[in-house]
């Protein structure tokens, strides 16, 4: 079993993938700096929440999108 996330996690991070789907990406060492660019996290570690489930969520989004054929 994993970890569970908070509604304050999953609330923000489907805010960011909403605003921002465009420049997030699929892996999370390159969703942790742009969180910082876009946005103004107070700490490190909810930061990194945060960039997880935005990863999670653009793996499941991108993986809709190949079952679809809309994208490679």
């Amino acid at each position: 079993m994993g970890r569970i996330r908070t509604t304050l996690i999953k609330r923000i991070g489907n805010e960011y993938v909403d605003k921002f789907y465009e420049q997030l990406s699929t892996d999370f060492k390159v969703n942790k700096p742009k969180l910082d660019e876009l946005a103004e996290i107070q700490t490190k570690r909810l930061r990194n929440m945060i960039a997880g489930y935005v990863t999670h969520l653009m793996n499941i989004k991108k993986a809709e999108q190949i079952k679809l054929g809309l994208e490679k």
